[in-house]
């Protein structure tokens, strides 16, 4: 067994048929999802998660069918379902059945799909400048963990791999960096970690969030600000924070070769710690 789904009050074993043809969500988007972690027992901040999903739904204009607190109990029902040692991926959704242009909230639904999604290594990634852009909060729903905010990141991700990269560095509508295509960015220059500043054009991520709790506690200096693409090009250092990879390191920018530095080791042993608390 590879993955469950729970829908309908039930949990299904694999990926069952859940959206129609007419389905609102399968032909304008209107759905939303979040992502945790499993992974050596523990599954880090996953409360936040679910809170997040609640947010997302509301700001979609959707009405959430279950609580914070029903989706976490939830998901600790399918993580018991795998060995305890599994590396899982833990997807709360919530969409829209019907509507016409604007969703109906009356016909909101909720699925979640607990499945295997081993951890990538953290051997270093390559990434470069990416020509897509995030967009503004008056153009796109950028307060929540909309699908419809990845097909940019999609084809940001296509063209970076074209060219040799694993990711690629997305701006904000003002040139300014904003993140990668699939993680919140750091990078450290003289002994300072900076992140760009949250502006409405990309999520703040819960993992971004407890990494940079857990550097401050540590007594690491570190900025929220705006970042251009000049900083990435002096920066001693580089890493990356999501979900998926929790803390990575940037071993290449563009033609630069870069190491996985002091001060993004420190953020990885700490997440790592926090996690196992």
């Amino acid at each position: 067994m590879d993955a469950v789904t729970y829908v309908d009050g039930e949990w299904l074993e694999g990926n069952p048929p859940i959206l129609g043809a007419r389905t609102h969500a399968t032909w304008l988007s209107s759905i939303i999802f979040d992502g945790a972690r499993a992974f050596e027992g523990v599954a880090p901040d996953l409360d936040l998660h679910c809170e997040r999903a609640i947010r997302s739904c509301k700001a979609f204009g959707l009405v959430p069918t279950m609580t914070a607190q029903q989706i976490f109990d939830l998901a600790w029902e399918g993580i018991r379902k795998f060995p305890k040692d599994s590396e899982l991926y833990i997807r709360p959704m919530f969409w829209a059945e019907t509507g016409w242009v604007d969703p109906d909230p009356d016909s909101t639904r909720f699925a979640m799909v607990v499945y295997v999604s081993p951890l990538p290594a953290p051997t270093g990634l390559a990434v470069c400048l990416s020509s897509r852009r995030r967009p503004a909060p008056d153009m796109a729903p950028t307060d929540a963990k909309a699908s419809c905010l990845y097909p940019n990141a999609s084809r940001a991700l296509r063209e970076a791999a074209g060219k040799g990269f694993d990711n690629a560095v997305v701006r904000d509508p003002l040139n300014n960096v904003a993140e990668l295509a699939t993680a919140n960015l750091f990078l450290a220059k003289d002994g300072i970690v900076r992140t760009p500043v949250p502006n409405g054009t990309f999520l703040n991520g819960v993992t971004r969030q407890r990494v940079i709790s857990l550097l401050r506690e540590d007594g690491i200096e570190l900025q929220e600000r705006t970042v251009t693409v000049a900083d990435l090009e002096t920066a001693d250092e580089m890493f990356a924070s999501g979900n998926h990879g929790k803390v990575q390191p940037i071993t290449r920018y563009e033609d630069r070769d870069m190491q996985a530095g002091p001060l993004y080791k420190r953020a990885r042993e700490l997440y790592w710690a926090y996690a196992h608390r």
